[in-house]
């Protein structure tokens, strides 16, 4: 009886599975075909419903099996986005506040390295608290400009593949972040630069600098100093947040009380016992 419920389990999965590679539009926005349930990459379409079934189904076969059988890719596939975007959200969170990035040593903004200069120039000349309202005004930039971020991290998650997802989640313990990083950056740096504009120019970090600069300037002979102030302000801020993504990926990878949903709490174990058993 149990061998009937598991191959009729199995059968009903096969159905919906194959409805869900029929439909165009998923909860994810994906639309790639060739599921399977071993954990290999391939993707799958399917609609919310058709979703939360598969996950019933998949569910039902782990428990009828004594939770031996491998993961399908579209469980792989939520389980790393569950991950992703508690990761995403409470990374962004802790410096999209006062102090987050300025008060944080990790991630704190100083001057651009082909400002230091500058920045020793003017402290030697008695100018340092124009260097330090300036210091001030980056940090106060980014952690304004993080606030507004939320929403680009989340789609970049949705347009995420599930190529190589078993690779990813099986690596290292900032494996995922460091994936995210290199498939997004250039797209996040392009969306987020206008943020960081906007912030720069609202928080009065663009007059912090341009003091800064007319003060380094009336000193006789320096050598001047040019630095696109929103293309680095912006490249730190980004840093920053991945920086404290990765420690938030360090929690669930490590700390079985941070995994929030269901589909984390699978994944994870199944990476859990894959690391100390290698199956």
């Amino acid at each position: 009886m149990k061998k009937y419920i598991i191959s009729l389990t199995i059968f009903t999965l096969f159905l919906f599975q194959t409805k869900a590679q029929n439909n165009a539009n998923d909860k994810w926005g994906t639309a790639t075909t060739g599921t399977s349930t071993n954990g290999n990459s391939g993707g799958a379409t399917t609609g919310t419903t058709a979703s939360d079934l598969l996950h019933q189904a998949g569910a039902a076969i782990g428990g009828a099996t004594g939770g031996s059988g491998a993961l399908n890719d579209l469980q792989l596939q939520t389980g790393m986005r569950d991950a992703l975007t508690q990761c995403l959200t409470n990374g962004a969170n802790a410096v999209a506040i006062k102090d987050g990035f300025f008060k944080n040593k990790a991630i704190k903004i100083f001057f651009p390295k082909e400002a230091s200069i500058v920045e020793s120039t003017l402290r030697s000349a008695g100018l340092g608290s124009v260097c330090d309202q300036a210091i001030i005004k980056f940090n106060r930039a980014a952690e304004d400009a993080t606030s507004k971020a939320n929403p680009i991290f989340m789609n970049a998650i949705k347009q995420m593949s599930i190529q190589d997802v078993s690779g990813i989640l099986l690596g290292a313990d900032n494996s995922c972040t460091e994936y995210f990083k290199k498939a997004t950056t250039a797209q996040l740096i392009a969306q987020f630069l206008p943020l960081v504009n906007v912030s720069l120019n609202d928080v009065g970090a663009i007059q912090a600098w341009e003091l800064v600069m007319k003060s380094y300037n009336k000193i006789p002979m320096v050598k001047p100093v040019n630095t696109n102030l929103s293309q680095y302000v912006t490249g730190k801020a980004i840093d920053g947040l991945f920086f404290m993504i990765a420690k938030e990926e360090l929690k669930v990878r490590q700390n079985i009380a941070s995994r929030t949903t269901p589909m984390m709490k699978d994944v994870f174990a199944w990476v859990d016992q894959h690391k100390k058993t290698g199956k």
